[in-house]
């Protein structure tokens, strides 16, 4: 096949050939990688005919001419819509949501497209013309944002939070992983110590069959929750709960009662333990007679929570039995969530998919309740979520939205400094023209689903909004490409869901960034971040007042080493222990880099006014981590977020990247209770210092 064929229809597909490496050096995809991609797109190009059926079903994908099922624009602006030869001439009508519509006729020439009036209100209004219906998704011109959560718009808010892994927090009863009641708890506590919100780590659905996988950034569903995360005594009330938790068996309360104290979670042993007594909780309900709660919110969430239940189901029955729970392998007919087969299998099987539909009204009654608890306790913002960059391609979602999902590759990243061989994760990808195609149904969906429960949402990767390395399934990561996507499209989309849900919106967009992206964001209000260890340039680390106001400031992230842990040189230990060191590094160069790092460190931290006296030695981290709290606050951002880690002075952090089972990723405990965890006096303390100069009263 022509080369040049293959780079048009890639052109077309917005698949680059070109792209820029970590090192700023220019890079190509293999013409036979990019026709491996399209191929999996769903545009061959092994011959002629294949590429020009390609293009013409791109075309198609694009509108064929016609107009779009939804269309984007901004609030205020006139509506520029694609050329439509067909309708010229044609009366037009704008139903807006208020019931209100405006009439006109399009001029008599449309071949370069059609200009509408501008609509001033944003929401999801009507277009009806000439037989055709169209979706206008009108945005704010900007996100909802930390000012407009005090109600103050015209105001710089300096607000700041507390960031937690929600499996790490600890309480008694709790069995051994954190849940739903004790995010309660810590919110309240937190709202009590002048925090405004609590950002917590991704509580997506899983898969219930399989209680291995537990990494919150590989989920099933990005629909739907967690049930790991349910606390069972908020089913039918404490005494019901341990009845049915003697009812196991002689020794599971004694195992239930060890794991709760483990200094690590053991997902498997306690993820069983508790899907068992729920299921028991579950069945004491229905032979009660039911509740009516549970039968509304069944009928509330209809389709999608029907298609995530019976998928649940189909791989429990699937793995019970022996056979692959990857549903690519099922056979035929249990592959199409529409089908007969599907259908007739939940028939036969409707108590467990029921099982399951209650699984996630406990889980929503769960996190909705959490963040009732953050609001009522006087948290303007309370929860944020955090939207992971994708869900698995073995799982709920990609299942039920296969026309919707990309089949056959993964979302990566290309080869960097830290991966030389760059990474696949396994976790499926919208696919662009799909979206457009189906008018943005499934995505609307999505952030429907992360906003529910919440004052604010992280979006993890998002640099994904305007284009993924995409790895065909099998292949090294080297064999990806960057796929486009409708950028502004998905930013206005995720203001117009930011303000109908009143949630702010963080946008992660750490690593290698593309000129003026940034400006995109904060122009979108679309909040970055930015991390104390990595605000520094040619050894300098910045002053407070350098930092900008358009992203938060935090001390760092869960893929990072606490401020303790870098102080102490823990990260490097764990390098050196598992042989991560970039390549051409020693332990004893890594030392010596950090040597030099802690003194510049510290001499920002004092040079702000943040630490006094000399500087402590590598073992002695707190008055680094006092400091560290102060510095933060001191930024301009809008909102400071201390992870709890640094907040307690942990020396461990949550996730090392690079590792699976050698390091306990996703695993760590903290070492008091919610209900104590920020009273010790040196946490207080901290929290006291972020209250010093940044606060909700504060900023009144």
């Amino acid at each position: 096949m022509n080369d040049e064929h293959i780079l048009n229809l890639a052109r077309a597909a917005g698949l680059a050939h070109e792209w820029t490496n970590a090192f700023g050096q220019p890079m190509r995809v293999a013409p036979d990688a990019l026709r491996r991609i399209l191929e999996r797109l769903g545009f061959p190009c092994a011959s002629e005919d294949d590429c020009r059926a390609s293009h013409a079903r791109l075309a198609q994908l694009n509108g064929g001419g016609g107009l779009p099922p939804l269309f984007t624009s901004v609030a205020g602006r006139p509506l520029h819509l694609p050329p439509a030869p067909h309708l010229a001439g044609q009366a037009w009508r704008i139903e807006l949501e208020s019931g209100r519509h405006l009439d006109g006729r399009l001029p008599a020439d449309t071949s370069h497209g059609v200009e509408l009036p501008a609509i001033d209100h944003y929401g999801y209004h009507t277009l009806r013309v000439g037989g055709h219906v169209t979706t206008l998704a009108i945005a704010p011109p900007k996100c909802f944002g930390v000012a407009d959560a005090l109600r103050r718009p015209d105001e710089q808010p300096r607000l700041w939070g507390l960031g937690v892994q929600l499996y790490s927090l600890r309480r008694p009863g709790d069995g051994g992983i954190g849940d739903f009641s004790a995010l309660s708890a810590l919110a309240r506590s937190a709202a009590a110590h002048g925090a405004s919100a609590l950002a917590i780590s991704p509580v997506h659905a899983m898969f219930s069959a399989d209680v291995n996988r537990f990494s919150p950034y590989g989920p099933s569903s990005r629909l739907f929750l967690n049930a790991q995360h349910i606390d069972p005594a908020a089913v039918l009330g404490r005494d019901a709960m341990l009845a049915e938790l003697a009812a196991l068996g002689p020794d599971v309360p004694a195992r239930y009662a060890a794991m709760e104290e483990a200094e690590l979670i053991d997902w498997p042993g306690s993820a069983q333990i508790r899907l068992a007594l729920l299921r028991r909780l579950h069945d004491r309900m229905l032979a009660a007679g039911g509740n009516r709660d549970f039968d509304d919110f069944r009928q509330h969430g209809g389709e999608a929570l029907q298609d995530h239940a019976r998928f649940e189901a189909l791989h429990g029955w699937q793995l019970a039995n022996g056979e692959s729970g990857y549903w690519k392998e099922w056979p035929e007919g249990l592959r199409d969530p529409r089908g007969a087969a599907v259908a007739d299998f939940a028939r036969h099987h409707e108590a467990e998919v029921r099982f399951h539909e209650f699984l996630q009204w406990q889980a929503a009654r769960g996190l909705g309740g959490a963040q009732k608890a953050a609001r009522d306790a006087g948290m303007p913002i309370g929860l944020i979520t955090d939207l992971a960059v994708g869900a698995d391609n073995g799982g709920s979602q990609a299942w039920s939205r296969q026309a919707e999902i990309i089949n056959g590759l993964s979302v990566g990243a290309p080869p960097d400094v830290l991966n030389t061989r760059g990474q696949s994760w396994g976790l499926g990808a919208f696919s662009p023209h799909a979206m457009k195609a189906k008018g943005f149904g499934a995505y609307i969906e999505m952030l429907r689903a992360i906003f529910a429960y919440a004052g604010g949402a992280r979006i993890d990767h998002v640099l994904g909004l305007n284009r993924l390395w995409l790895v065909p399934d099998g292949e090294s990561p080297e064999h990806g490409a960057y796929l486009q996507y409708p950028v502004h499209d998905l930013m206005r989309l995720i203001a117009l869901e930011s303000w109908r849900n009143r949630a702010i919106v963080i946008g992660e967009d750490l690593g290698t960034v593309p000129e003026g992206y940034d400006q995109l964001l904060a122009q979108a209000g679309l909040l970055g971040i930015r991390v104390l260890l990595f605000q520094q340039h040619h050894g300098r680390f910045f002053r407070p007042d350098e930092w900008p106001a358009h992203a938060i400031a935090t001390t760092t992230t869960h893929d990072l080493p606490t401020i303790a842990g870098w102080w102490q040189g823990r990260d490097i230990a764990w390098r050196t222990r598992l042989d991560l060191h970039m390549p051409g590094q020693t332990e004893s160069d890594a030392l010596h880099d950090r040597t030099r790092e802690r003194s510049s460190l510290w001499q920002a931290l004092a040079g702000a006014g943040c630490a006094q006296g000399e500087m402590p030695p590598s073992d002695e981290a707190g008055r680094v981590v006092d400091a560290a709290a102060g510095f933060i606050a001191a930024t301009p951002a809008p909102l400071a977020m201390l992870p709890v880690e640094d907040a307690l002075g942990l020396p461990e952090q949550p996730n090392l990247p690079g590792t699976i089972d050698t390091h306990p990723n996703w695993r760590r405990r903290l070492p008091q209770p919610v209900d104590s965890v920020l009273d010790q006096a040196e946490v207080r303390a901290r929290l006291e210092s972020m209250n010093k100069t940044r606060s909700a009263k504060g900023n009144r």
